[in-house]
């Protein structure tokens, strides 16, 4: 719906939808703001929902011409709060977006009133990095990619369960996305933009209720990860989604959106 110009002369893309309590939701790696077009109903209802692209996601621009890490996509979403006049924020995001979200609110904590972050993780271990490698590995093919990396990230019920669903999915991605060559470099920079996240030592100065969420069925992001959030976040909630895997969102939407307009606008405080 509209551009804002960051510090750096680059340009991001945002929505907003409905008015009420503002809520940004932060991409996965691979998303972009189309990825949540259906649950915009939902989530807009009551709520004012910003959506934005990060650096070399969607609509954004592509960073090719410099390296950075994810300190500048944070510094994006603080310019995008001040261009919105967001003074305080509810954040939920998912894996990347999700260690974005803890990472903004580790930095500016009196910015964030609520925090769902989902599949997240307190730093880019070996494991995660190695599968990374992996994915850059494979990028010059369409077919090798998507089977290096989108298997993995459901849990084996949903995949082996719904296999309409799948080969439309594997369809459209092996000859719609994964054949894109700017995308995928894109990808590139995004997947090690990454590599050196790590605010394990600064989870102790988030102040906003979070509700960390993890999935049973998940090896990219393990429940150790979770709970590893869970003990360093004061305040902090941890749910585990049963038969489920990194891609909760697409596995179970109702629950998805339910954990986040549940957590942030309950009016409890708790005890």
């Amino acid at each position: 719906m509209a551009f804002f110009e960051h510090s750096s002369n680059k340009k991001i893309y945002y929505e907003v939808h409905g008015e009420g309590k503002p809520i940004v939701l932060l991409n996965g790696i691979m998303m972009a703001t189309m990825s949540w077009h259906m649950f915009i109903p939902a989530l807009s209802a009551g709520n004012k929902l910003v959506l934005m692209d990060f650096f070399d996601q969607g609509q954004s621009d592509k960073l090719t011409d410099q390296a950075y890490n994810q300190d500048l996509q944070v510094e994006a979403l603080k310019g995008l709060l001040a261009h919105l006049s967001l003074d305080k924020v509810s954040l939920a995001g998912v894996s990347y977006g999700g260690n974005i979200a803890l990472k903004f609110a580790a930095e500016h904590p009196d910015m964030v009133d609520r925090l769902v972050a989902f599949h997240a993780a307190p730093k880019t271990g070996a494991w995660l990095k190695d599968i990374g490698k992996s994915w850059i590995l494979s990028i010059d093919d369409p077919n090798n990619f998507y089977n290096t990396s989108i298997p993995i990230i459901y849990s084996p019920e949903f995949y082996n369960n719904n296999p309409e669903w799948v080969a439309a999915r594997q369809n459209f991605l092996t000859s719609q996305v994964f054949t894109n060559k700017d995308f995928m470099q894109a990808l590139v920079r995004l997947t090690q933009s990454a590599d050196d996240y790590d605010i394990s030592g600064k989870l102790s100065n988030i102040t906003a209720k979070t509700l960390i969420v993890s999935a049973e069925s998940d090896p990219l992001t393990p429940l150790a990860d979770q709970k590893s959030l869970k003990d360093g976040i004061k305040d902090s909630e941890l749910i585990i989604l049963p038969g489920c895997g990194h891609a909760s969102m697409y596995e179970k939407p109702a629950l998805f959106t339910s954990l986040i307009l549940g957590f942030i606008n309950s009016s409890f405080q708790g005890m």
